[in-house]
């Protein structure tokens, strides 16, 4: 009988095959307006966004961060980036018989502090208790709800002034020959900010986790318009997510790895360890795909918040690839393929 691997929950292609095998396989998913099927960051129900994420971080305190703060900008992140505004958020805990007290006191004070800067709050929630050795110490589940943003259906009419769009929403599925793409930061904080607060792994950096809730930003770069894409490349880092839309979206992507944006001990830390910093998980930054006219003054709006300040743009959609295509540092070209699985497990 086959077994289920970590390779499957890693965020690359095998578990999209697990999911088209038992998600897709098993579930009814043809329902909302942006439904299951899509595989999207969240799905559109009667006009309502909605999300779910599950956090076994390892460890759960690291640099810059915590399994609480991450549990509430990454579900923030995925109502943000589909276009909708978080409204309520929900908190599931299964802790380990055994944990801290105190540990539980700092995770639940960061989710207020974060749902605070985010502008969103916990409503709801279930606590369960297992014996030791059930879970590793706390597993968080956080669900969300959110409004389309005011500034949405502008943004699309903008998109529209330019060429077709069929969609109400961004979505994966969305982006187009000619669409700018911008990054909102750094790439791979997170991923490295883990694996050195590991231990085992013997190596120390200055690095910190990215995490961060990023509507706000999102809302401002939706306020300027012309934005007909967003995603933050986490499991399976910008590698993964690239891939995704040029499959769902049927269209080649370039990109110019002199302009994605890194920092030198993330690049350093990943040529020690021989990891690929492209697909490495991210938890607060977003990459856009905007309308070539519009992306000046996306890019522009999206370096004024703290979160974007390093954000460059680093290729665009063309029909003259297929697939992904990066011109690298030499001036030669290479095809950027799928990661099988995430690099960095349990990063989230």
């Amino acid at each position: 009988m086959a077994k289920i691997s970590m390779a499957q929950g890693a965020g690359g292609e095998r578990m999209q095959e697990f999911i088209r095998e038992f998600v897709l396989q098993e579930l009814d998913h043809d329902f909302g307006e942006i439904p299951l099927s899509l595989l999207d960051d969240a799905a559109i129900v009667d006009g309502i966004a909605f999300t779910t994420d599950s956090y076994t971080v390892k460890p759960i305190f690291f640099p810059g961060g915590d399994i609480g703060s991450l549990a509430v900008a990454g579900t923030v992140n995925d109502l943000a980036v589909m276009g909708a505004a978080p409204v309520a958020l929900s908190c599931a805990m299964i802790i380990q018989e055994g944990f801290s007290s105190d540990d539980l006191h700092k995770i639940m004070r960061s989710m207020n502090s974060t749902s605070k800067k985010a502008g969103v709050r916990i409503v709801t929630g279930d606590t369960k208790v297992v014996e030791k050795q059930a879970v590793d110490g706390i597993f968080i589940n956080t669900s969300g709800i959110g409004r389309r943003y005011e500034h949405l259906d502008g943004n699309i009419a903008r998109i529209r002034e330019h060429r077709p769009f069929k969609w109400n929403w961004p979505n994966d599925s969305a982006v187009a020959p000619g669409d700018i793409l911008i990054a909102s930061g750094s790439i791979g904080n997170h991923g490295v900010a883990i694996l050195s607060s590991r231990e085992g792994y013997g190596f120390e950096t200055s690095v910190k986790s990215d995490a961060a809730p990023l509507n706000h930003m999102i809302s401002a770069a939706l306020e300027v318009g012309g934005v007909c894409a967003m995603k933050d490349p986490t499991r399976g880092g910008l590698s993964n997510l690239l891939n995704e839309w040029a499959d769902k979206s049927h269209v080649g992507l370039r990109v110019r790895e002199e302009d994605i944006p890194m920092d030198g001990p993330v690049i350093t830390a990943c040529e020690m360890l021989g990891i690929d910093p492209l697909e490495i998980g991210n938890e607060g930054k977003v990459i856009m795909a905007v309308v070539p006219s519009m992306a000046e003054e996306v890019l522009k709006t999206v370096r004024a918040f703290p979160e974007g300040k390093k954000a460059k743009i680093i290729g665009e959609a063309t029909e003259d690839v297929s697939g992904v295509m990066m011109e690298t540092h030499t001036g030669g070209k290479r095809v950027v393929e799928p990661p099988i699985g995430d690099p960095v497990p349990r990063i989230c």
